[in-house]
């Protein structure tokens, strides 16, 4: 079986494929200073939580944008499941060609993104990944990437209101039953919620008249459930599109 995972600011994402199945997914918070002892430990848990064996691993691969978990985190996956993992970089192969202005700053988690939505439409496309931040990124119909923009996540918008606005409580993130909000709460969340599907509407509306070519938009990520249904303009929502990147760059680079 296959072990990959996605470290996030917020979350890490984990999945055990069984050829192209995935038969496991787990999502838990992400700690900077987790020690490799800790992650093994978590990660036998989990896996024993779902009546696995680590034994069962015999690969692995991981994508990481938060530079002080990720040593911790290959250590684990090394001493747990005595395997070297595939770590996703400029130094291994992706078939995605970065045509931006600094390759090196394009996150792991958007090439693997790239990777995973170009191999399902096989065209051009739009990825809205709802994380810490929420990205969006574009595809060509030659599956190169080609940018595109980075915006303040779902989460970190409610906590700014809440710290920044002395009144204001701290709300659920829940689709309110009305635009026009008749209370604190509903009104809060109208604002989170419609608001923000405003702001992802308006940039792939924006980024779509910028291109010359159809796209196909997806939406992953741990907010999407939320939003996704929402906006007018996504047509796909993938919640385990990360991960099925994950797989594919690790069959591309075996």
């Amino acid at each position: 079986m296959l072990l990959v995972i996605d470290v996030g600011n917020t979350n890490t994402v984990i999945g055990m494929f069984d050829g192209e199945k995935l038969v496991a997914d787990w999502r838990i918070e992400t700690r900077r200073g987790r020690t490799s002892d800790e992650h093994s430990m978590l990660l036998r848990q989990l896996i024993a939580v779902r009546n696995l064996s680590p034994e069962l691993v015999d690969g692995g691969v991981l994508a990481c944008v938060v530079p002080p978990a990720q040593a911790a985190m290959e250590l684990a996956m090394r001493n747990t499941f005595r395997i070297d993992p595939l770590v996703v970089g400029l130094s291994i192969r992706t078939d995605v060609p970065l045509l931006v202005d600094t390759p090196r700053e394009v996150g792991a988690d958007r090439i693997v993104n790239a990777k995973a939505a170009y191999a399902q439409t096989n065209g051009g496309c739009i990825v809205v990944d709802f994380g810490t931040a929420t990205t969006f990124d574009v595809i060509s119909p030659k599956g190169e990437y080609l940018g595109g923009a980075i915006s303040p996540g779902l989460v970190i918008s409610a906590n700014a209101l809440y710290m920044e606005a002395a009144k204001l409580p701290r709300v659920p993130l829940e689709v309110p039953p009305h635009c026009v909000g008749t209370g604190t709460i509903e009104s809060m969340q109208s604002g989170l919620v419609y608001g923000y599907c405003g702001l992802v509407d308006g940039l792939v509306q924006r980024m779509k008249e910028e291109l010359d070519f159809p796209v196909k938009v997806f939406a992953t990520g741990g907010q999407a459930l939320i939003i996704a249904d929402q906006c007018k303009y996504i047509d796909v929502v993938a919640p385990t599109l990360t991960l099925d990147g994950l797989r594919l760059l690790y069959d591309l680079n075996r």
